[in-house]
């Protein structure tokens, strides 16, 4: 059987292995001259850059997709548990180290508030429970059909799925800070912590299932090795071409039209973007027969945009931890600007991600290199980054420079910075949206995108825009689905 994929980040480069594995001749094709999709790598004067996820979770999911073909991972990448998974500053510059030490966390807890210890025990015995339903259970499931969601529906009722994350937390947590510290996880997969169903609760039990990994070499080195895999098992890798049309006909899909005006036939189309921006810009927006799929398509909301700033210091940081997470002084108010009223707000949070903390090889020597994650509204705000980029730059420098990082100003030797435009210019993503769909209840599982398309026959997704969502276990994940349904 043949198959294409098209793009190759993390849930197409999965989708292409495990298609082989099952004996399909795939194809997979990637509009850019490297592999990645949001997990491209930049190289600027000697620092690597990350251009995406940093935070590496459940990797039997990578190794997974080397065991296939009887190779050992440790042959291709090399991932490195971290002891302090995040620190976290507040907005009184106190300071709280985030890992898989549970004696340790529980400590700093009882110097915040005594009372929130047997809480905080509480929250992580009830994330387990949603963990074992929500991702164990139900993250590789095809949710294509409405009675497979009927089924689930009392279970999930049961979890508290009607709660958001941060209400779930606020249930068993007194003090405020502890309450943003353990509600958290939904931004790192493009939802509001405060409108995020409490199923993504189950990300803060993952993380203590298999800790937190870092890929030596960057995550861009999965990629790599990914690709030498796909090399040896006769994937073919179509790179710097973009695919302008997939065609049709009478609903059932017959192959792709490249920018160079090359047809590739198949009768599997397997996408790892966007669904909204593939039906529009690949398949000319062609889905009037269906009123269910524009009425979804129609009512969407779309993730938070990130604006990202690399760049390398000719002084070490070394009070800076791999993974650091500063909350703005007023978190909901701030997220409120972000998600409903999409305007920029003085008062970030921000992401900061020191790779260089643990892998030497990442900056020249004596250097230092980095990169900050700003959530910021996506393009439906109608901002403009050609203005607004700048400025946005100049506040983080200010921020990190004050809250942990002296004389940063004078200590950057190399900077660039990403905005919404490039996500939606160079990834297809709708608006610009870092995550793709917002992780809400009525977004998720069969009610989001399906795997299996609602219109064409042979069209498939993968990626963060389809079921389980974004981050990389989901994405990953969402190739184990298309594996039970192609």
């Amino acid at each position: 059987m043949n198959s294409i994929v098209i793009g190759s980040g993390f849930g197409g480069i999965a989708a292409a292995l495990r298609l082989k594995a099952k004996g399909h001749k795939v194809t997979l094709i990637e509009k850019h001259g490297d592999l990645g999709g949001r997990a491209r790598v930049f190289q600027k004067n000697g620092f690597i850059y990350d251009g995406g996820p940093t935070v590496i979770t459940a990797p039997y999911l990578i190794n997974e997709l080397f065991e296939l073909f009887q190779k050992k991972p440790e042959d291709y990448i090399k991932l490195t548990p971290l002891k302090v998974w995040y620190q976290f500053i507040f907005e009184d510059k106190s300071k709280f180290n985030y890992s898989g030490d549970e004696l340790e966390m529980k400590k700093q807890i009882k110097e915040i508030n005594e009372k929130d210890v047997k809480g905080y025990e509480k929250l992580v015995n009830f994330t387990k429970k949603i963990f074992d339903k929500g991702f164990t259970e139900l993250a590789d499931v095809p949710f294509d059909k409405p009675f497979v969601m009927m089924q689930q529906l009392p279970a999930l009722l049961k979890l508290k799925s009607y709660k958001s994350v941060y209400s779930l937390v606020s249930s068993y947590i007194e003090n405020e800070k502890l309450r943003r510290m353990l509600s958290m996880h939904p931004l790192l997969v493009g939802g509001n912590p405060f409108t995020t169903t409490s199923i993504y609760g189950l990300i803060l039990y993952l993380e203590k299932k298999w800790g937190i990994h870092y890929s030596m070499g960057g995550t861009g080195n999965i990629i790599k090795g990914f690709e030498k895999l796909m090399d040896e098992v006769g994937v073919k890798i179509i790179k710097g071409h973009e695919v302008t049309k997939i065609i049709s006909n009478k609903k059932k899909i017959t192959g792709i039209q490249l920018d160079d005006q090359t047809i590739i036939e198949s009768s599997n189309v397997i996408c790892n973007a966007d669904p909204p921006a593939v039906y529009e810009k690949m398949l000319n927006g062609n889905t009037s027969n269906s009123f269910l799929f524009r009425w979804k398509k129609n009512r969407m909301e779309y993730s938070m945009g990130l604006f990202v700033y690399y760049f390398g210091t000719k002084k070490k940081y070394d009070n800076v931890e791999h993974h650091t997470i500063k909350f703005g002084n007023k978190y909901k108010e701030h997220l409120d600007d972000i998600f409903n009223n999409k305007k920029l707000n003085d008062d970030i949070s921000y992401y900061l991600h020191r790779p260089s903390a643990t892998d030497k090889t990442m900056a020249p020597e004596g250097n230092d290199c980095f990169y900050v994650l700003v959530p910021v509204p996506n393009n439906q705000s109608k901002i403009d980054w050609s203005v607004e980029g700048e400025k946005m730059k100049n506040l983080v420098i200010d921020k990190m420079q004050n809250d942990l990082m002296p004389d940063l100003k004078n200590n950057i030797v190399e900077d660039f910075y990403l905005t919404p435009d490039y996500f939606e210019r160079d990834l297809n993503t709708k608006y610009g949206s870092g995550f793709s769909i917002q992780p809400k209840f009525s977004q998720s599982a069969y009610f989001r995108f399906h795997n299996k398309s609602e219109i064409y026959k042979g069209l498939y997704f993968v990626g963060a825009g389809t079921h389980p969502g974004a981050g990389v276990p989901g994405v990953l994940s969402s190739a184990k689905v298309l594996e039970k349904i192609l």
